[in-house]
């Protein structure tokens, strides 16, 4: 399958029957570039099951607000119309990511609470935004694992059998990865621009042109949360940490030992989350 073909496929996933009807509806309402607070207020309250996910996540130690927000208007005061939007794709894909891959939804979580660790440590603008592209970093193998199920299974297997990088099987079989796909699919859904260079750059750092440090966040988040074995993202092999990636991210290693004993506290609590339903 060329590129062409298979990006329009890929960009097409919201009309697969497999894709929940909760995520359906919300991609219908934020694809809107015209889309407010109000409307996505309004959209969130008249789904129950959305609000309490809202809810729980706000709740969560991804965002820091813990026993503070009760309500969903609340939440979107608090952390604006791109974080919400953003959140509202990652709880919305919850599901897709479970039938994609068990664990992925743990290492999502994790990349988005050690993300907003290691961005604080630094003093870095727009904190909550990191989260939501720990979150979202690995939305292409979601969208690669519904549209081709069967076969990225097998590929998931494989990477396991011979412990070598799931991204570097998708290259071989599909000629693309889950960062391209992601991109991808950050382009189709209106992602701000920071978020979809996030996506596409986050296993290559050293690319990232107008985003770096944001960047290079998430892509040691992404390998501290494997290291720790906090969920799965579809393989056991602990990447390389890019040099350019440390040199921007800048850490000291008393700074390093910190954001590690955070992070273990967070992930702690955060393993005790989960957006099943009551």
């Amino acid at each position: 399958m060329d590129t062409k073909n298979l990006r329009s496929q890929i960009e097409k996933i919201d009309t697969l029957p497999t894709i929940p009807s909760t995520l359906r509806k919300l991609l219908s309402v934020i694809e809107d570039p015209k889309v407010s607070l109000s409307d996505i207020g309004s959209f969130i309250s008249n789904d129950p099951v959305l609000t309490s996910r809202v809810i729980k996540v706000v709740n969560s130690p991804i965002y820091g607000f813990p026993g503070r927000i009760s309500s969903v208007n609340q939440a979107l005061i608090l952390l604006g119309l791109n974080v919400v939007k953003g959140m509202l794709l990652g709880v919305s894909v919850f599901e897709a990511m479970k039938k994609t891959m068990e664990g992925l939804w743990e290492h999502s979580i994790g990349c988005a609470v050690t993300s907003k660790i290691i961005g604080t440590k630094k003093g870095l603008a727009d904190i909550e935004e990191l989260s939501v592209a720990g979150i979202l970093h690995d939305i292409g193998k979601v969208a690669m694992g519904l549209k081709f199920l069967d076969e990225y299974k097998g590929l998931i297997k494989k990477a396991i059998d011979k412990n070598v990088l799931l991204i570097d099987l998708e290259k071989e079989l599909f000629f693309v990865t889950h960062s391209e796909t992601g991109a991808w699919i950050g382009q189709r859904w209106n992602f701000p621009k920071s978020l979809i260079e996030i996506l596409e750059y986050h296993h290559k750092p050293q690319l990232s042109k107008n985003y770096a440090i944001q960047t290079a966040v998430v892509h040691l988040a992404d390998i501290l949360v494997r290291a720790k074995g906090f969920g799965f993202a579809g393989d056991y092999l602990i990447p390389t940490i890019n040099p350019i990636a440390w040199q921007r991210v800048g850490l000291s290693k008393d700074e390093l030992k910190e954001v590690i004993a955070e992070m273990e506290d967070s992930l702690a609590e955060s393993g005790e989350f989960n957006l099943e339903d009551d």
